[in-house]
C-alpha cells in the first residue's frame, strides 16, 4: 500500500489491514490517476478487475463487489473471476445475471483442462455486456499453472498453430454476438504471448504473416 495510506489503515489482531469503503475508494482514486492519462485520450479499452481466488461462493458474495463495480461506472469494467465455483452448477446463471444487470463484462478464459478450483472452464464463451466480450488466454499448462513459482512459469505455455485456428473460432463466435471483442494472450514467459497475437491475427485475416520469433539472448 502506498505509505500514506499505510498509516490510515486499520488492522486486526494479526496485523491484516481491514478492508473498508473509505479505504478502497482512496486506493481505487490512486490507482485510476495512473490511468487517467490513457482514458481521457480514449486509449483505455477496458478496465481488467482481476478477483483472487480467495474470493469464493462459500466465503464471499457477489454483491460485495457493487461498491467497486458502481465507483467504475464511468469506464469499461471486465471481471475475471479466479475461484471455479463462481462459474458451475447453479451459481453460473447467478453469476452472469450479477454482471448482466450492471453492464460487467465476464471475462471467458482459455486455460489448462483442469478442474482445480483456482482454474476457470475453458468452455463458457458469456456475453454479458451487448457492447464487448473479453476472451483471456492463459495457456494450457495445467502443471506450471498450480506448481509455478514465477508468473513466467505459471503461464509458460506456446500455443501451437492448431490451437491458435481453435482460438480465431471461437474469437468470431463472440465476435457475433457482441460489437467488439477483446482477446488477451497472458502466456507471458519468453515472447510467447505476442507471438501468439500477431498469429491470431494471421489467422483472422488481419495480417499477411507474423513477424518472426524473437531470438533468445540468455
Amino acid at each position: 500500500m502506498p505509505p500514506d495510506l499505510q498509516q490510515r489503515a486499520e488492522t486486526d489482531g494479526k496485523g491484516k489491514v481491514k478492508l473498508t469503503p473509505p479505504l478502497e475508494e482512496a486506493m481505487l482514486s490512486i490507482f485510476l490517476r495512473s490511468v487517467s492519462i490513457l482514458h481521457a485520450a480514449g486509449k483505455l479499452g477496458v478496465l481488467l478487475l482481476q478477483l483472487s481466488p480467495a474470493f469464493s461462493p462459500r466465503k464471499h458474495q457477489l454483491s460485495e463487489l457493487e461498491h467497486l463495480i458502481d465507483m467504475l461506472r464511468d469506464y469499461q469494467l471486465a471481471i475475471e473471476f479466479r475461484n471455479r465455483n463462481w462459474a458451475i452448477g447453479e451459481q453460473l446463471k447467478s453469476t452472469i445475471d450479477f454482471l448482466k444487470e450492471r453492464n460487467a463484462i465476464f471475462v471467458n478464459v482459455d486455460g489448462p483442462m483442469a478442474e482445480h478450483f483456482t482454474i476457470m472452464p475453458s468452455d463458457l464463451d458469456e456475453i454479458t455486456n451487448p457492447s464487448t466480450a473479453y476472451l483471456r488466454l492463459h495457456g494450457r499448462n495445467a502443471r506450471g499453472y498450480l506448481s509455478g513459482k514465477t508468473v513466467a512459469a505459471r503461464f509458460d505455455y506456446d500455443y501451437s498453430d492448431e490451437e491458435i485456428v481453435e482460438v480465431a473460432e471461437r474469437s468470431k463466435k463472440l465476435a457475433r454476438k457482441t460489437r467488439e471483442v477483446h482477446v488477451i494472450f497472458n502466456n507471458n514467459n519468453l515472447d510467447y504471448a505476442p507471438r501468439a497475437a500477431a498469429r491470431l491475427r494471421v489467422a483472422l485475416g488481419q495480417l499477411f504473416s507474423a513477424p518472426p520469433q524473437t531470438p533468445e539472448l540468455f
